[in-house]
């Protein structure tokens, strides 16, 4: 099917409510990871099952989520929007892989089950994190897509500069470097725009150029947006670490804190955190006001990020 006639039919179908729209994007990635992972009987079988074990049943599928709201908002082919998702997915899985690490954050939980490096063992949850990221970049180089080479080019770099020093990797690394420091609200921001905020911002703009070649004023728009869900997103996070327990969470409660890591919570308080993410929230909405009502997907998911609660 065209994007033409793609656009067509999704004006003709009555909205679906944003809960149903959700579980059905959340069921259809689980099915599409299935696919795009290697078999679990395949050579080598421990780590592709370690692997399907990391990125399978479990999480939330935020980043996915992203994708597939800004995708319907350029009217992307569902194959296209499947593989970004997966592949921004898979970057995801991985960094929580290695996040989880004795060398890192040291943590037995993730997901509400044992993290890899535990039910498996150290070596494969490092070798584990690299192939997830090596399949990410496979999906996005699919050459039967419907989506043009230069298209996949851009899609290319904003996964990859996402994902490395000037994107998750370095905002991880100022986070370790950080702990038992008293940074600014300023520096704070920096190290999560990095850590959180550029793979989300990512998701967005990968399933907004699923669709077509942006203009200018959309890109804006949309890393405006990107910007405001990431930061919100952490906000979030320090909040509920902060608040809720490791049942609800799926993973261990007051860690931040354990470890003497600096967070919103620590810095501003609870109650001025809560004001921000609000704060965020709406920044996040008024960044898509030249969309219009066709961006009620994307409000609807930042309204989620900030009043979730696990």
């Amino acid at each position: 099917m065209t994007a033409a006639a793609q656009l067509m039919k999704q004006m003709q179908e009555p909205v679906q409510p944003f809960a149903e729209w959700m579980r059905r994007v959340q069921v259809d990635m689980e099915a599409a990871l299935e696919r795009f992972l290697p078999a679990a009987t395949a050579t080598p079988v421990r780590l592709h099952q370690a692997m399907r074990y990391a990125a399978l049943d479990g999480g939330k599928r935020v980043r996915p989520l992203l994708v597939f709201a800004a995708g319907e908002l350029f009217a992307a082919p569902i194959a296209v929007a499947q593989r970004a998702a997966a592949a921004v997915e898979m970057i995801h899985a991985y960094s929580l892989v290695h996040d989880d690490m004795p060398c890192m954050d040291d943590d037995a939980l993730r997901r509400g089950k044992l993290t890899v490096h535990v039910q498996y063992d150290e070596a494969t949850a490092l070798l584990v994190g690299d192939a997830l990221q090596g399949q990410a970049f496979v999906l996005l180089t699919a050459a039967d897509e419907g989506i043009d080479a230069a298209r996949q080019i851009v899609m290319l770099h904003i996964l990859a500069q996402a994902s490395g020093s000037l994107g998750m990797c370095g905002g991880q690394a100022i986070d370790l470097a950080s702990v038992g420091l008293n940074l600014s609200l300023t520096e704070l921001e920096q190290m999560h725009k990095l850590k959180t905020g550029s793979l989300l911002r990512a998701s967005v703009l990968l399933g907004a150029w699923s669709g077509k070649v942006l203009l200018q004023d959309e890109v804006a728009a949309l890393e405006a947006y990107g910007i405001a869900i990431g930061l919100a997103f952490q906000v979030v996070d320090d909040i509920l670490d902060a608040t809720a327990d490791s049942a609800t969470l799926g993973k261990t409660a007051g860690k931040d804190a354990a470890d003497n890591k600096p967070t919103y919570v620590s810095i501003l308080g609870l109650p001025e955190s809560q004001a921000l993410a609000e704060k965020l929230r709406n920044d996040a909405h008024q960044a898509l006001a030249i969309f219009g009502d066709k961006a009620q997907r994307l409000r609807d998911l930042a309204d989620l990020i900030v009043q979730r609660k696990a």
